[in-house]
């Protein structure tokens, strides 16, 4: 397991490469999106979900982050441990990952980078 590259991090980094602030659209401060400025679409969305939800026996909670991404990538990276099929989105175009160390930083800095360009 890698350094947890946790939401406040994830935040700070997407402040620091495309000047966005995190938007909070839903009833709880668990959840956040970020999207584009001029378009206002997103590109990730930041939930706080039950393990459960994914198939793991754990009542735990994890921060997940859904990426828009190319469908023949998102095949490859179901198989590595930490991603799964998009908890409430398109699963043909978008990918889960947890925030739990599971994922390296630069991967995961790699794949919001992707789906901010896929989102423009």
């Amino acid at each position: 397991m890698s350094e947890i590259f946790g939401k406040d991090a994830l935040f700070s980094f997407a402040n620091e490469h495309y000047g966005i602030e995190p938007d909070y659209p839903f009833s709880d401060d668990a959840s956040a999106v970020l999207r584009h400025p001029e378009n206002r679409k997103w590109f990730a969305l930041v939930m706080r979900v039950s393990k459960s939800k994914f198939g793991i026996k754990s009542d735990n909670a994890v921060d997940i982050l859904n990426l828009k991404s190319d469908p023949i990538l998102i095949g490859s990276l179901r198989l590595k441990d930490g991603f799964f099929p998009a908890y409430h989105m398109n699963k043909e175009k978008w990918i889960t990952i947890f925030l739990d160390g599971t994922v390296p930083k630069n991967e995961i800095c790699d794949l919001l980078d992707l789906s901010y360009d896929l989102t423009i």
